[in-house]
């Protein structure tokens, strides 16, 4: 009897997971339907010239998207050097070079970090660290693609170091003893096996932290200052621009439902799903070209 009654409930267990399983599958699937339904006849309501334009302006018809696409990518590029090389060198401190006790410490305190409201962050931005860049690179104005960087490469960071500390932690202690035994010095234990052998696991936390950079919205909404433009100059960094996610953010809300600029808007959210899309497709195509990495080369 016992046994029978073990086995309802592990058959219960596995269905309840089972029925969670498909559902978020389900729930994913009928957002993209959604997405797909209300952005779809952009395409057929304005013509392809007008809706990858380079000009972007609803109230004369004009829908391009080239200049959000551009300052989207832009801003993430520049998030992205900032808070890799940051992010990287920070996971490995903690793992490889930190005192125990420091350790301790660190971790908690990043995973806090995490949890700021973007919406804060972004006044934060709007009214400490645009008068810094305005004032210290001299320009009209610190609402800039830089100050939008700077920002998000802030939000990504504790993505960035807790997944990447995770997967340097991952690699076996042997590994590290069997490098050191071969005469390898303490940095090139970590730069010739370490890394290499939680590549995988690097990869995934660089590209959550793209994600959270393209995805953010309310942060740089505040401090890019919102000018639909296209970053032509060599220092179009220091200039504003403005991003798909602030431009669904900032008009979604005044916009008729079921007119052009309502369905131009979700082909925009279009847009950066596939962008997204792209991204995660790269990723995963460098993972498994990569193969699994059982330690690096000593000898280079």
């Amino acid at each position: 009897m016992k046994a029978k009654g073990t086995r309802r409930g592990e058959l219960v267990v596995e269905t309840l997971i089972r029925v969670a399983g498909f559902s978020a599958i389900f729930f994913v699937a009928l957002i993209f339907l959604f997405l797909l339904k209300e952005g779809l006849p952009a395409f057929w309501e304005t013509s392809l010239g007008n809706l990858f334009g380079k000009r972007w302006y609803p109230n004369e018809g004009l829908y391009g998207t080239l200049p959000l696409l551009m300052g989207s990518l832009l801003v993430t590029a520049g998030a992205v050097a900032i808070a890799v090389p940051l992010g990287l060198a920070t996971a490995v401190f903690i793992r490889e070079l930190a005192p125990g006790w420091l350790r301790e410490i660190l971790k908690p305190l990043i995973e806090v970090l995490a949890g700021i409201p973007s919406v804060v962050l972004g006044f934060l931005g709007m009214v400490a660290i645009a008068p810094i860049v305005r004032e210290t690179l001299n320009v009209p104005t610190g609402l800039t693609a830089f100050t939008g960087s700077l920002m998000l490469a802030y939000m990504a960071l504790p993505t960035i170091i807790s997944v990447a500390e995770d997967a340097i932690d991952a690699v076996p202690k042997t590994y590290r003893d069997g490098a050191l035994a071969l005469g390898a010095t303490h940095w090139q234990t970590i730069w010739r096996v370490v890394l290499p052998s939680a590549r995988s696991g690097v990869i995934i936390a660089v590209m959550l932290g793209i994600g959270r950079a393209i995805g953010e919205t309310m942060a740089v909404m505040l401090v890019t200052g919102n000018a639909a433009r296209i970053p032509r100059e060599w220092y179009a960094l220091f200039l504003p621009v403005r991003t798909m996610t602030a431009t669904i953010a900032a008009e979604m809300g005044e916009v008729a439902q079921g007119s052009t600029h309502y369905h131009v808007l979700f082909a925009v959210g279009i847009l950066l799903f596939a962008v997204t899309f792209v991204i995660n497709a790269i990723a995963s195509a460098v993972i498994i070209q990569g193969g699994p990495r059982r330690g690096g080369r000593l000898m280079g």
